[in-house]
């Protein structure tokens, strides 16, 4: 197809139309945090500029060649441009704070305004060249941080159809796991978690709507936090659903995600949701406590748990770790996620057919779908590309909803939230006076699977979180065959200081990451 051709060239000459020297930087970044990045660049041991040629040689290294992770869609044309003008900034003294002169990733749904689509992976939004910040890349800037490129993602985050293959998208094809290349990344945010366990970056903002930063995340041996619904702006971001869409940071380290999320959180007047966001918003950083966890009473979502004998034993092993911390460990054996998930469903339908229309009235008069409606004819006419490996039931779906000003999802909606919240995580926080609740964030990453699509392997500690709109970190628990899984730390609205701190305490006293293998396979291929 044309327009696939045509895009793909565009991004080839993105990633490889920069100098030479930017492949044979000697600047070690691997596994590099962004402390160190920072103390680097303030000792003058290295420049902005050469880290983003370090990033782009090591993206040519393993994404573009070598294992071919396949992480980015898109590198910024700008990159060294803005990484020159930091370095010039900071020899005349203007540069300050810890992301200032390092290079973030963004996932591709997220509008910067720099010249690169925001595509959310499909073909119909290849020529959405907005040239706008999202408000939360413009905090980025403002701090400091150079935008290097796009992630790939699940397309249209993972909302097109019940039998999706993760990590897949029309405009970037798929992104591989680094730990094993057969195995799934997860989604939807898969290029970010994949390229910022690999080192493509300093880290990556990732978004979710159930699962999509946390899965990922934990897949590939991350941190990553998805925070309170309207902690972080959700403008300029395609959307999914306004009652659960957050953006978040993905990083290889607590004190990094929490760096990030103070970037980015903060209210915009153009997302209602954020109102409470400046109130809210604090020094993630300072707040970190390596006694965070001393006599704090933590809550097992055992219910949450029990899909696979070596995650238990490795959660058995955490919840030792956080007694010997000085928490207080109280067993949750069982509830009952039934409700709130069945009336998500629901929810989200109705959302995405509102707030998708929405967000493609706004895009450029270049891009041909305004409406959902036009998007689904659209894949069918461009079936060979867009509906090669799976269809689009779910966008069928919700576009054959009333929207938002049904009835059926004005009640879902509560029933949701409530049941999620108030009688969910809220509930049990309360009934045994817990500070917050843990449980395995998911299985290990399952072998790509082109026919029958994704095989979560349990878990989904996060659903609760998710659709009640609460905060819910992530940090690595270990391995399990050479393939990272998470441990998981959920409390109510507003409380991503708190949980940051007991996820930094976690990781200090455990230090359960380990750099990805870049094996091919594990087990019979």
């Amino acid at each position: 197809m044309r327009v696939t051709r045509c895009l793909s060239i565009a991004i080839l000459m993105m990633v490889f139309a920069f100098p030479a020297r930017a492949r044979s930087t000697r600047y070690p970044i691997a596994e590099r945090s962004i402390v160190a990045l920072q103390a680097d660049l303030a000792s003058h041991r290295t420049n902005s500029r050469e880290l983003v040629e370090a990033y782009l040689a090591r993206i040519a290294q393993l994404d573009k060649h070598g294992p071919r992770i396949n992480a980015l869609i898109a590198i910024n044309p700008h990159a060294l441009a803005d990484a020159d003008a930091r370095d010039a900034e900071r020899r005349s003294g203007g540069a300050h704070g810890p992301l200032y002169g390092i290079p973030i990733l963004l996932k591709d749904n997220i509008e910067s305004r720099d010249p690169m689509p925001t595509t959310a992976g499909s073909l119909a939004l290849a020529a959405n060249m907005t040239l706008r910040d999202a408000p939360l890349v413009a905090r980025l800037r403002a701090a400091g941080a150079i935008i290097l490129g796009k992630t790939n993602l699940s397309e249209w985050a993972n909302f097109r159809s019940t039998r999706s293959t993760s990590g897949w998208s029309a405009v970037g094809g798929f992104t591989r796991n680094p730990y094993a290349l057969d195995r799934s990344a997860c989604g939807s945010s898969a290029g970010s978690g994949a390229a910022t366990a690999a080192s493509l970056a300093a880290a990556a903002i990732g978004t979710e709507t159930d699962g999509s930063i946390t899965c990922p995340s934990a897949m590939n041996g991350l941190v990553g936090l998805k925070p309170t619904v309207g902690l972080v702006s959700r403008t300029h971001v395609v959307p999914i659903s306004h009652s659960q869409d957050t953006p978040g940071p993905m990083a290889r380290n607590v004190r990094d995600a929490a760096i990030l999320l103070y970037a980015i959180a903060g209210s915009d007047p153009a997302d209602p949701a954020t109102i409470d966001a400046d109130r809210h918003r604090t020094d993630y950083v300072t707040a970190l406590d390596l006694q965070a966890l001393s006599g704090k009473r933590i809550g097992v979502m055992r219910f949450a748990a029990g899909f696979n004998p070596e995650v238990d034993g490795l959660f058995a092993e955490a919840l030792e770790q956080m007694r010997a911390a000085g928490a207080t460990i109280v067993e949750i054996s069982t509830f009952d996620s039934r409700l709130a998930k069945s009336a998500e469903g629901t929810v989200l339908a109705h959302e995405f057919r509102a707030d998708l229309n929405v967000y493609l009235a706004t895009t450029p008069s270049a891009v041909k779908t305004r409406t959902l409606a036009e998007l689904i004819a659209f894949n069918r006419a461009h079936a060979d590309s867009e509906l090669r490996w799976f269809g689009q039931d779910q966008f069928e779906k919700a576009e054959a909803t009333g929207g938002t000003a049904d009835d059926a999802y004005t009640g879902a909606l509560a029933t949701a939230k409530a049941a999620a919240g108030p009688n969910g995580i809220d509930l049990m926080l309360a009934h045994d006076r817990l500070d917050a609740l843990v449980a395995p964030t998911t299985g290990p990453a399952w072998k790509i699977d082109l026919i029958d699509g994704d095989h979560f392997g349990g878990g989904g500690a996060g659903g609760l979180a998710a659709i009640a709109g609460y905060p819910h970190l992530t940090v690595p628990m270990g391995l399990v065959k050479g393939l990272p899984v998470g441990l998981s730390f959920i409390g109510p609205a507003w409380s991503e200081a708190r949980l940051l701190a007991f996820g930094f305490a976690y990781e200090q006293r455990t230090h359960k990451r380990r750099p990805p293998a870049y094996r091919k396979a594990i087990g019979p291929a």
